[in-house]
């Protein structure tokens, strides 16, 4: 059983959903970036989500796409992404990468699957690989005994919902709209459908990413998801502070308020 998966059996013991955090490996460079990390898990986020920047992320919107290609200026490859995954793990727990499937490839499938374990991932979210081509990366995954973890969208069809969700370990991310990852004034009203969608399929817990910014908004996701995941909105708060210790105590704080939020 992965951290992930233990994550979610505790959150479901407490009655509550899981806050899980977003930010690219490297930004605003590899060393703050890790601060960032710190600072989200300091203020009660439960997991990690690392971005492995690429170059053409098409599920990201303008926020993690500068945040990415700030990242790749510096450099950042694909042991960064596990150096930065190990530090997040280090600090208690569970870490997730989230990778398009050319970097994959270009690693080493079967690699990029053990590297992942060594640092201690509990999985990968593949936002661009379908399921009729993840034959080697299903091995790869199970042979590591990590998690596969797959997007279900709103225009996933009935028939389709049960192939997607059958493969996925861990957790089911539910994209809660039809487009990009960034903060909105409110959550789609066509996520709790979503979810409840997949739950006709499937008893994997659900986390529900694109979108969450506010306290409001983790409060209504986690009334019917078992996990919220949040991405720009820490990105951003670091982007636009003044300096980088006021960006830390920004994360922070925003964390703590989706903490609480999720925990309502």
């Amino acid at each position: 059983m992965t951290a992930m998966e233990e994550l979610f059996i505790r959150t479901k013991a407490e009655n509550r959903a899981a806050l899980i955090g977003y930010i690219p490996a490297g930004f605003p460079s590899k060393a703050a970036c890790i601060e960032v990390i710190k600072a989200m898990v300091a203020g009660g986020v439960d997991a990690v989500e690392i971005g492995f920047p690429y170059s053409d992320p098409v599920m990201d919107g303008p926020v993690i796409q500068a945040a990415a290609e700030q990242s790749l200026s510096a450099g950042t490859g694909a042991e960064d992404v596990f150096d930065v995954l190990k530090a997040t793990t280090d600090l208690g727990v569970p870490g997730l990468v989230m990778t398009y499937w050319n970097p994959i490839e270009k690693y080493g499938v079967e690699k990029f699957a053990q590297s992942l374990q060594a640092a201690g991932g509990s999985g990968v979210i593949t936002p661009d690989l379908t399921i009729e081509e993840s034959g080697l990366w299903k091995s790869a995954a199970e042979a590591a005994q990590i998690n596969r973890i797959y997007v279900v969208a709103p225009s996933t069809s009935t028939a389709r919902m049960p192939l997607v969700t059958s493969q996925c370990s861990g957790f089911i991310y539910a994209a809660s709209l039809m487009g990009v990852t960034g903060t909105r004034n409110s959550v789609s009203n066509g996520a709790s459908e979503l979810v409840a969608r997949i739950r006709q399929t499937s008893a994997t817990p659900v986390a529900v990413g694109l979108g969450v910014s506010t306290k409001a908004q983790a409060q209504e996701v986690a009334a019917y998801a078992d996990g919220v995941i949040v991405g720009s909105a820490f990105i951003r708060l670091i982007q636009e502070s003044e300096n980088f210790e006021t960006g830390l105590l920004r994360v922070q704080e925003l964390a703590a308020a989706l903490a609480d939020g999720v925990r309502r």
